[in-house]
């Protein structure tokens, strides 16, 4: 897919960092539109969250008959539940997590068309990827944050060894440069994108695009706000074939300086899901940065339990998830 000259570039620093290399053309090889995502090309998981959130993920037929999922011929949407008060002993806030029954290798690309995600103190969405032996088989973590925040996360998690140089060519901000999950809590290498990609300002702009390309030597993500003059057209258009050289410079771009991405990430499942609290929304020290004082609760799980109208905006719009391989 290289020729011999860009190999050779990409062991290059430059004053900006790290050189990108680029892929070539991608072809779309899977969509998920509407219905697709309720008609069996996604699982239902129903395990006790790993990430020890307040939240009790369920089943697609309690999911429909909740309305916590729902689709047209266009648009899916996946949400939490926001009509019952929990107590203490009770199981968590009922929600969806979905993975993809297709799995997906390098190269690739995705670009997720997302209108709306969800929003409150509490919440905890993600869109991002995994592989069969976690944390040795690799997650990426393409939207992701907690709380109101308004700036997405994008972020690494592996098996030990692997970590990202500090300076690289992207336009986000690295907030970890170790990847590996047993390192630092499991913060992974984390790259914070610019405001308005993430929660309520993401939201009230109207969402819009984030793409991920995957090869065995680079992996980047990009976003585009709705309404942006340089979103490509294969992006906004949901073209049969992408050029990630037309994508520009990724907001978090992850090189194999010091990490064989080859052999951390298998092919992958894409997962959608919400959850409350737990390991990141949930702790002490977030949660009383971000919504102990605006809500007048102490305690994230107390809050949840409580407050279900807080999750009327708890939910998923999405357009579509296209794959090219």
């Amino acid at each position: 897919m290289h020729s011999t000259f860009i190999h050779l570039l990409s062991s290059v620093v430059i004053a900006t960092g790290l050189l990108r290399v680029h892929a070539a053309t991608y072809t779309q090889s899977t969509s998920y539109i509407g219905n697709d995502f309720i008609s069996g090309d996604f699982n239902f998981f129903t395990a006790a969250d790993p990430t020890a959130g307040r939240v009790t993920y369920v089943d697609q037929a309690t999911a429909a008959a909740a309305n916590l999922t729902f689709a047209t011929d266009d648009v899916f949407v996946l949400r939490a539940d926001d009509t019952t008060v929990l107590s203490a002993s009770d199981p968590g806030r009922k929600s969806v997590r979905l993975e993809s029954v297709l799995t997906f290798g390098s190269p690739s690309a995705m670009v997720l068309d997302i209108a709306h995600m969800p929003e409150g103190c509490g919440t905890w969405p993600a869109l991002w990827t995994y592989g069969p032996n976690w944390p040795s088989t690799g997650e990426i973590d393409i939207m992701e944050g907690v709380n109101n925040q308004n700036n997405n996360q994008g972020t690494l998690h592996t098996g030990p060894s692997c970590t990202m140089p500090a300076t690289r060519t992207q336009t986000g901000t690295v907030l970890n440069d170790d990847c590996a999950a047993a390192d630092d809590g499991n913060d992974g290498c984390g790259v914070e994108f610019a405001a308005n990609t993430f929660g309520p300002s993401f939201n009230a702009a109207g969402g819009g695009w984030f793409g991920m390309e995957r090869t065995s030597t680079f992996i980047s993500i990009w976003f585009w706000p709705r309404g942006s003059t340089t979103v490509p057209a294969g992006v906004s258009e949901g073209e049969t074939e992408v050029v990630t050289d037309n994508w520009g410079t990724p907001v978090a771009y992850f090189p194999n300086t010091d990490c064989d991405i080859a052999s951390e990430f298998e092919a992958h499942n894409f997962v959608i899901n919400l959850t409350f609290c737990g390991d990141w929304a949930g702790i002490t020290s977030v949660w009383d940065l971000a919504c102990a004082a605006s809500t007048g609760v102490s305690d994230c799980n107390d809050y949840v339990d409580a407050n279900p109208s807080a999750f009327s905006n708890a939910y998923f719009e999405i357009n579509s998830v296209r794959i090219y391989e």
